[in-house]
């Protein structure tokens, strides 16, 4: 009953995640240097970026083990971990102190992903459920 498309999209999204996390660190210190970035709106817009790599590890352990093991508490749990996510994605596309064309780029990609993820995670629940 494990979903083999929900197993690829989550190794996929792992792999895609080391990409975005490196892109946007990498964009906020290019807008903290060219752009006049208040120092007091720095902080939260790393806190956000770090506190979305913190839930993604077990988000993804999570995923991948509920789905192999074909148990519904860990995918339950690896899916409110994604909704999670995606308020934190949210954040980064409409309310960080600068966004850029490649911040939407980025976290429309990503929020897709979480889309698609999340929604196999609910039919991979209700197959094991059944």
């Amino acid at each position: 009953l494990s979903s083999l498309p929900l197993q690829m999209l989550l190794y996929i999204n792992g792999v895609y995640y080391i990409f975005y996390f490196l892109a946007t660190l990498a964009m906020i210190m290019y807008k903290s240097q060219v752009f006049s970035y208040p120092d007091d709106f720095l902080a939260p817009d790393l806190a956000v970026l770090f506190l979305m790599a913190v839930l993604e590890v077990p988000r993804l352990y999570l995923g991948f083990k509920g789905n192999l093991t074909e148990a519904e508490a860990p995918l339950g749990l690896s899916l409110g971990l994604t909704v999670g996510s995606m308020v934190l994605c949210v954040y980064l596309l409409l309310w960080q102190t600068y966004v850029l064309w490649a911040d939407v780029l980025l976290n429309a990609v990503l929020l897709s992903a979480y889309g698609l993820e999340s929604g196999l995670k609910v039919t991979a629940i209700a197959a094991f459920v059944s």
